[in-house]
């Protein structure tokens, strides 16, 4: 019989041992599984095991992918053909290899080994309950944040709640709201079981009750749009309760939101936002001093992946540090360029860099044939610009006039997106810099350890916002929304807050996608909330206006299709069936 490493078929035990890379820190000589994960100290490899997986999805070019592309956001960069099944659905198909596979494995693989951690705990001789608590509350947040994953990207696919330790054959569906039972289930006892962050030390990022309690208020929103009437209600209801409890506990859980939020994505700062007293609630942490704890050598590579082409356009640029490995993926839609209005709302400065200054090592003097080749005025040649002084590049989402005339090259909205608003294909945007990380060791350099925060304090107040707004209570949304437009706005030349706040009139689904647009672009969560709040015609809508370089996108993308090998490894793939569509 042919065997299968892939969830639905997988041999259990290659999957788990070579899953959690720490046992043979402590098992040279080759003890199995059974031995090492039947004491307290063997327990805690597995569960270290159990939190790696996610570190070969997030902060990696699959959930970049997966998350942000095919969204109204994001369009390949400079209309690339990279990736197009999923950043424009053209041609995903089951048999689609790659990136759909991929995180299929990856999250199926990992719900494997929390299942054996919750399996295999009860019969473990802890020193006390509340140690063993502590531990197995580890293990369900990570299967519920798992099964979270799988549900949304996959549907109704396996729910599986226990170990598989053994090749199986078949296997059957389970509804969402089968999987949201779980997940709450699970959510709750890690709330009531987990400590807080604190008493972790220095493993900040091991989830702790904030990190259950934001997630268990992400998922109760979620769980409110499989249903309607009364139920519904409740659900939307316990969201809104759910968000609003992580706020009253703030000074509890030690968080709060970073007070500018340009502050909140420098590098300097990014340890400490995922510590005890930031606005993370769950952090994915990197290490640059331990590489061997990082999932791969990688680690996270999320610096790399929204900034333009600014190298070698002109002489005065070179590729550095500060600016940047542009290795290309995603750049912005002009719609999400005109969610801000920069005026007054300092997220588009927090988030986006327009301006690059010459970096060159010696004088850039502007040559007769440079001058020919970006069409500036004649009088433009020999014009000097200075390293770390004078701009080189201009690339905004505002028109410009006069273009030729400036002693640098400009890319503004007019050369960046034609008029119906499709990419013009100039390999020039405005560059996400919130995950920048300058500390690499060569302008080149791939690597990056920047911590990624997963479920951050602000997300609280727009889940509790939206809550609200579907429950009927547009002024109580916009009460929660105007705590975080608040944060948002400029404060000087001129105190711009009072012109950020929005009246319960402003409020409906468009703004509060909009609003999650400013203050989550790039942060591995859009599709996620384009599929939640959307119907699926709404959902294909706003996609198509918002993002008109995708013109393929149906209802049935709102699903990922399970993976053609995964179907083919089961004797009743006809009975569980691919999703619907494909």
């Amino acid at each position: 019989m042919k065997k299968y490493i892939i969830p639905l078929s997988l041999i259990a035990s290659t999957v788990l041992i070579s899953s959690c890379r720490k046992l043979d820190e402590i098992n040279p000589s080759g003890a199995t599984a059974e031995a090492v994960w039947s004491t307290p100290e063997g327990m805690i490899t597995l569960i270290n095991g159990a939190y790696n997986d996610q570190r070969n999805f997030y902060g990696k070019e699959d959930a970049v992918l997966l998350t942000e592309g095919g969204t109204d956001l994001w369009f390949n960069q400079n209309k690339a053909s990279y990736a197009n099944q999923i950043t424009r659905y053209e041609g995903l198909t089951a048999s689609s290899s790659g990136t759909n596979t991929n995180t299929f494995t990856t999250f199926y693989k990992a719900l494997n080994l929390a299942n054996a951690g919750i399996g295999r705990i009860q019969a473990i001789a802890y020193p006390s309950a509340e140690e063993k608590n502590r531990r197995l509350g580890e293990l369900r947040f990570l299967r519920g944040w798992y099964l979270w994953h799988i549900v949304e990207f996959y549907g109704g696919a396996s729910l599986r709640t226990t170990e598989t330790q053994g090749a199986v054959m078949t296997a059957t569906r389970s509804t969402p709201e089968d999987f949201y039972k779980v997940i709450i289930e699970d959510l709750e006892f890690a709330k009531q079981n987990l400590p807080l962050q604190d008493d972790w030390g220095l493993e900040y990022s091991r989830a702790s009750k904030k990190s259950a309690a934001g997630l268990l208020a992400r998922v109760l929103l979620t769980r409110a749009y499989y249903s309607t009437g009364a139920e519904a209600t409740t659900y939307f209801t316990r969201a809104r309760d759910a968000a609003q409890e992580v706020i009253n506990r703030a000074a509890e859980f030690k968080i709060a939101l970073w007070p500018n939020y340009a502050d909140l994505w420098l590098p300097a700062n990014n340890k400490k936002v995922g510590a005890a007293g930031g606005e993370s609630l769950y952090t994915i942490s990197n290490s640059a001093s331990n590489t061997a704890s990082n999932y791969d050598n990688n680690a996270n590579r999320m610096h790399m992946w929204y900034l333009p082409q600014y190298a070698s356009r002109i002489g005065a640029l070179v590729q550095s540090l500060q600016y940047g490995a542009d290795q290309r993926r995603l750049q912005p839609t002009r719609a999400l360029l005109d969610m801000y209005n920069e005026d007054i709302d300092a997220r588009y400065e927090g988030s986006f860099q327009e301006v690059w200054l010459t970096n060159s090592a010696a004088n850039y003097i502007w040559s007769a044939a440079d001058v020919a080749t970006h069409r500036k005025n004649a009088n433009i040649a020999g014009r000097i610009l200075r390293p770390g002084l004078d701009t080189a590049l201009y690339i905004t989402k505002r028109g410009i006039s006069g273009e030729s005339a400036l002693p640098y090259l400009v890319f503004d909205r007019d050369t960046m997106y034609n008029a119906n608003g499709t990419i013009a294909g100039v390999n020039a945007w405005p560059a996400l810099i919130k995950f920048a990380y300058p500390n690499r060791t060569a302008p080149n350099s791939q690597p990056g350890f920047n911590d990624i925060f997963m479920i951050r304090f602000a997300e609280m107040y727009l889940i509790a916002a939206e809550a609200e707004f579907r429950l009927g209570n547009s002024q109580a949304a916009a009460n929660f929304i105007n705590v975080i437009r608040t944060r948002a706005a400029k404060k000087a030349p001129v105190n711009q807050t009072a012109a950020m706040q929005v009246r319960a009139a402003d409020i409906n689904i468009q703004f509060i996608l909009d609003e999650r647009a400013r203050e989550f672009a790039g942060e591995q969560i859009r599709w996620f909330d384009l599929k939640r709040s959307l119907t699926p015609d709404q959902w294909v809508q706003r996609i198509k206006t918002l993002n008109p370089d995708i013109t393929a996108v149906l209802p049935t993308h709102r699903l990922r299709p399970i993976p053609q090998q995964e179907l083919d490894a089961l004797l009743n793939k006809a009975e569980f069936g691919q999703n619907p569509g494909y």
